[in-house]
């Protein structure tokens, strides 16, 4: 199985930097052979670039997709957007469920299933985060977060084609603080575990918590991270690019 790196740039860029940004990224990974045969990746660019990005990564290795869409294919939802309009520029994934879109605009899980069937629906690959708050990892809840979003999140929905499940505790995103190596791999045993239970076999398990190169290599290592869901060191093409090698 490929391994998956994908950079998430939140409220960030303009089509332009966008642009430049992919196009030095592929002429950093020009210089290593075979840069893409172990790997595969992704951006998630906001929604006034997607355009940009489809059309520089179009015929190229990258692909992209939405950091959000809305749970029905069009109508009269002012200000969302539409899976499937980034389906017909070329969007093949799409990021569902980040911890911001949980904590600044109150997303439930119940809605973010609606958003998992539809992005099934229209042939695009799910991004679904899951994780914990400080709080909640401090009193114990680690486990039974992750498990409820999972069942709640992906109820019902389609088991055989491609699911991407990205784990990013709340509390090492954009703080510098980064889960152990022990901790990540205690609860990506444990979500492997449930999403092999849940019936799940086409999965890969993301985990994104201030990943940065320095940090990549001895996490890529760890059982059941099958890549990573990347925020700030993604911004820097040189910076997602170590990422990528490993």
């Amino acid at each position: 199985m490929k391994k998956i790196f994908a950079a998430n740039w939140k409220l960030n860029k303009s089509p332009l930097e966008a642009k430049k940004f992919i196009q030095d990224f592929l002429d950093l990974a020009a210089q290593t052979a075979f840069f893409y045969k172990d790997k595969e990746v992704l951006i998630f660019p906001s929604a006034f670039c997607l355009d940009a990005v489809a059309h520089v990564a179009a015929d190229t290795h990258i692909e992209f997709g939405p950091q959000n869409i809305y749970s029905e294919r069009s109508g009269a939802f002012t200000g969302e957007n539409s899976g499937e309009v980034a389906k017909q520029m070329g969007a093949k994934f799409v990021l569902i469920g980040h911890s911001e879109r949980r904590q600044l605009f109150h997303e439930v899980d119940p809605g973010l299933n609606a958003k998992v069937k539809l992005a099934q629906g229209l042939q695009l690959t799910p991004v679904f985060c899951i994780g914990e708050t400080l709080q909640q990892r401090e009193d114990g809840q680690t486990e039974s977060v992750c498990f409820s979003q999972l069942e709640l999140g992906l109820k019902d929905v389609e088991k055989t084609t491609k699911l991407i499940v990205a784990y990013e505790p709340v509390w090492a995103i954009g703080t510098g603080k980064v889960a152990t190596s022990q901790q990540v791999t205690d609860i990506h045993h444990k979500l492997h575990e449930k999403l092999n239970y849940m019936g799940y076999k086409n999965v890969s398990l993301l985990y994104g918590g201030s990943v940065k190169p320095e940090n990549a290599t001895e996490l890529l290592k760890i059982p059941h991270v099958d890549g990573f869901l990347v925020g700030g060191a993604a911004l820097d093409p040189v910076s997602f690019h170590k990422i990528c090698q490993g």
